[in-house]
């Protein structure tokens, strides 16, 4: 138990100094965006009093430096500032949109996981048979189109042809459980589409790699049947790949719905970060491109711990 406590606090300590470095990044890349942010908020016929008073008042007449380590440290404490659109608390702003956005991605993990699983084992068990070779290619014909296209596909099929879903995913926080599954179906549908194929082919592909091994050759001879034989005996040896690859889907599910937001108009954190984008509220794409990262680097660290629990040989170094 020691041990995986001192590789989680390793794992945090690695986490935030990437963390650190990748805010680093996105403070910079703002900064190198070209034109003048206080006339590209105000307006090129704002005077330039108007202009003086505003850079001070965003603190864009100090160096860049002072300007990130408060921005940075005010981030710390939860305190992202003030939106430069509406004026209104970020954290305001980015509380209801994170909550979406964390739904969705539950939505579809919780369609796509057990899914990817399922049919994996199925594949492992009937592997090269018409069942294998149909998942499979099904599965990378998926995954090999972008998820707008995937989308509109999903929106001209089931909500024009027929109009069995929204074509606008909106929701706000007094819509009811079951409503919100409903109008959400089509988007989580596209994010599952998106992943599984990843996490079916590990599954099919970690119990393959274990059905040549003596233990599981030993089961057969018993008399054991072959289903029993891939989830009692090589399903449990075979889970630290599928948690890792499991854990960077997850991760994808929540950095990579921009596109799937943007189709269905989800209110979510991609959604609104597009937005930002395109009115150039800097201080609200800060915000969100760190909750973003934040996120991918613990489902990493999450993947790493379970990883262990499941298979202790990896805290030994070979």
């Amino acid at each position: 138990m020691r041990s995986i406590l001192n590789l989680v606090i390793q794992r945090l300590g690695l986490g935030l100094i990437t963390l650190l470095v990748v805010s680093i990044i996105i403070f910079s890349a703002i900064e190198l965006l070209p034109g003048d942010l206080a006339e590209a908020v105000l307006g090129q016929s704002a005077t330039e009093e108007t202009l003086t008073a505003f850079r001070k008042e965003l603190g864009l007449d100090q160096p860049a430096v002072f300007r990130y380590f408060d921005w940075i440290g005010s981030a710390l404490t939860g305190d992202f500032g003030v939106s430069l659109a509406t004026q209104r608390p970020i954290s305001e702003l980015i509380g209801i949109r994170a909550w979406n956005t964390f739904f969705l991605a539950g939505y579809a993990a919780a369609i796509a996981v057990p899914l990817a699983v399922t049919l994996g084992i199925f594949a492992a068990l009937y592997r090269n048979s018409w069942f294998d070779r149909t998942v499979s290619y099904l599965s990378l014909g998926a995954i090999s189109f972008p998820e707008f296209f995937i989308a509109y596909i999903l929106l001209l099929v089931f909500s024009v042809e027929l109009g069995m879903f929204p074509s606008i995913a909106s929701v706000d926080p007094d819509t009811p459980l079951s409503t919100r599954l409903y109008i959400c179906f089509l988007p989580a549908l596209t994010l599952t589409l998106i992943v599984v194929a990843h996490m079916m082919r590990m599954t099919r592909a970690s119990i393959i790699n274990l059905l040549a091994l003596p233990y599981v050759e030993m089961a057969h001879l018993k008399g054991a049947k072959p289903w029993w034989v891939i989830v009692v005996h090589t399903l449990p040896n075979a889970l630290a790949p599928i948690i890792n690859v499991i854990a960077i889907n997850l991760a994808f599910l929540i950095v990579g719905v921009v596109l799937v937001e943007v189709v269905f108009v989800y209110p979510g954190l991609g959604q609104l970060l597009v937005d930002s984008v395109a009115k150039r509220d800097v201080t609200v794409v800060q915000s969100a491109c760190l909750i973003f990262a934040a996120t991918y680097i613990l489902l990493n660290l999450l993947a790493d711990v379970l990883s262990i629990l499941t298979n202790p040989r990896l805290m030994h170094p070979r």
